[in-house]
């Protein structure tokens, strides 16, 4: 098995996370969130009360810069992971092809 880059994993989980959030803090703004979420309550046989808070541009910044952040770290820890559980079991000795 190949390895992988643990950082670019880092950044393409973390920029993943951070766009899904992004999109997300801007159907608030817009008021798509509370009807979204009533479909996809809908769709798992649920009906639940919930309520959106009202549009903040710094929680929706923090929002963002978390889930990047821990988006980033996991895609960083498992591809740290993925190289361990995949690396030679005698160092030193080059992998047949």
């Amino acid at each position: 098995m190949n390895n992988v880059n643990s950082h670019k994993l880092g950044l393409v989980v973390g920029g993943m996370a951070a766009f899904m959030h992004l999109l997300w803090a801007l159907m608030v703004l817009v008021g798509l969130a509370k009807p979204l979420m009533n479909w996809f309550m809908g769709l798992h046989f649920l009906t639940a009360s919930h309520a959106i808070n009202p549009f903040s541009f710094g929680k929706a910044l923090m929002l963002v810069v978390m889930a990047g952040v821990v988006g980033y770290l996991f895609g960083f820890v498992f591809g740290s992971f993925w190289n361990l559980a995949h690396r030679d079991a005698r160092p030193g000795q080059e992998i047949q092809k």
